[in-house]
């Protein structure tokens, strides 16, 4: 059998190939550590020995991301399907399960379809960004005696319907458990910023490849728009992903950028649009995306910019979630960094952020 690496350092080369084709799987790392390539290669080296395999992720933006590398290496036909849980779960049931209120379905009632459903050959399954599941998914995927290959870092969680590394090893079952070190995707700078918010037991090590220091904006009316104007003009092949804490900034920074600099054409990602519009993205292209913080996750930009970070100066600087918010954030970017704000005051969290690790001005 041939496989084709994808962007893989030797460890992460080593790490895959040392991953069994059989059982159950749970894979942890940290930012950076190439858990989404992996996933990706994963999928195909699963799918080369006649399987079909469904990758299943949370969030629809990082679907499509992830559906663009795998089809990039995949079989031609087409025997992986890039799906997000709910679709898959709807799929799997027939129709759309009942809800429990919570934007998931009522397990009871999935679990009770899997106990009537008659014995089948289980799915194979690979999972990226996992501990943005819930604990009665994985449940659920044993009950169907699912083939499971679960990428995660609980330092990343997205949901308050999230799952712990432990609950998935749980819930898992029999399983072999696999650690990914090492920062493959920021700079060193970046990564010093980062780790300023890390909530884990362990702060990952720095990586030692260099670029800018972060830098903090204070930001007059539209002046953010002023910034990605101009870095869209002078990195004309970059990506550059915006992170919106509301739906109005990021229509707002479209507004003006299409008004100030028409020819630029940035994308909108918003999961509550009710047609394509704003639902599907080429991530490939280069120049601006405007998403919102609940869909960056496992994305990764050349340029990331952060244009509102004064609507987090009424929150505890000391929350976890706040923290694990900007960990995320900071962690999409590959080479350069900036965040802004408004007001006359910097937020208390990027305050007590030394002037050697965030630039201001």
């Amino acid at each position: 059998m041939t496989i084709t690496y994808l962007d893989l350092a030797p460890a992460q080369r080593d790490g895959l190939d040392g991953l069994p084709f059989d059982g159950n799987h749970l894979v942890s790392g940290p930012p950076g550590s190439g858990k989404s390539v992996l996933v990706a290669q994963r999928a195909v080296m699963l799918a080369l020995t006649g399987t079909p395999v469904v990758v299943l992720t949370y969030s629809n933006l990082l679907r499509q991301s992830l559906k663009a590398s795998v089809h990039a290496l995949g079989p031609a036909d087409r025997s992986i399907r890039v799906m997000t849980a709910h679709r898959w779960l709807t799929e799997w049931y027939g129709t759309t399960p009942p809800g429990n209120g919570g934007g998931w379905y009522d397990w009871e009632a999935l679990w009770n379809r899997a106990a009537e459903a008659p014995p089948t050959t289980g799915p194979v399954l690979v999972v990226d960004e996992g501990q943005d599941l819930p604990p009665e998914f994985y449940l659920l995927c044993r009950m169907l005696k699912a083939r499971m290959t679960v990428f995660a870092d609980e330092c990343q969680r997205l949901t308050d319907t999230n799952s712990t590394l432990d609950e998935i090893s749980r819930n898992l079952g029999r399983h072999t458990r696999h650690e990914l070190d090492g920062n493959h995707r920021n700079t060193d700078q970046i990564a010093d910023f980062a780790a300023q918010f890390h909530i884990g037991k362990a702060t990952p090590a720095l990586p030692g490849r260099q670029g800018p220091v972060p830098r903090l904006h204070r930001f007059h009316e539209r002046g953010a728009a002023d910034l990605l104007v101009l870095l869209a003009q002078s990195q004309p092949r970059k990506t550059i992903g915006v992170i919106a804490a509301t739906k109005h900034m990021q229509f707002s920074l479209l507004g003006s950028i299409q008004n100030r600099a028409p020819r630029i054409k940035p994308q909108l990602y918003t999961s509550q649009s009710r047609g394509n519009l704003y639902r599907n993205l080429d991530l490939a292209r280069p120049g601006i995306v405007i998403v919102h913080r609940a869909s960056a996750k496992g994305l990764s930009f050349d340029t990331v910019v952060i244009p509102d970070t004064h609507q987090d100066a009424a929150t505890d600087p000391t929350s976890a979630g706040l923290r694990m918010s900007y960990y995320v954030m900071a962690t999409r970017a590959r080479h350069e960094l900036h965040l802004g704000y408004e007001g006359d005051t910097e937020p208390p969290l990027l305050a007590q952020v030394g002037r050697g690790v965030l630039q201001r001005g």
